[in-house]
């Protein structure tokens, strides 16, 4: 299963430094200047920086572990992201049918 969230913000490479470098410490983060990829013990987190903005997926093997998923990403993410004034993330589910492509949704005119 597998839950989309847009963080819209000019500081998005920062934030998503600044959660792959806190969990770097416990987990084998990759990232770069654009991405990353964060294995968590309930699935994965995987995130890309734009200009506008922070697209964040994560995956869960049900949906018990997704809820609890998009629950720790976000109250991670809006620690770092406090000066935003977003005080929580609206996050956009796919079923087993299909996964979410965050950029195809923006280049297709439907907002996450």
């Amino acid at each position: 299963m597998q839950s989309h969230a847009r963080l819209t913000t000019d500081k998005a490479a920062r934030y998503m430094t600044q959660l792959a470098k806190h969990w770097g410490h416990r987990f084998e983060v990759s990232y770069d200047d654009i991405s990353a990829l964060i294995p968590l013990p309930l699935g994965t987190c995987s995130m890309m920086a734009d200009l506008e903005g922070l697209d964040v997926t994560i995956e869960a093997a049900d949906l018990e572990g997704l809820a609890r998923l998009e629950d720790v990403v976000a109250d991670h993410l809006l620690r770092f992201a406090f000066r935003e004034p977003v005080k929580c993330l609206a996050w956009t589910r796919a079923w087993e049918a299909g996964r979410i492509d965050p950029p195809a949704l923006r280049i297709n005119g439907v907002s996450p």
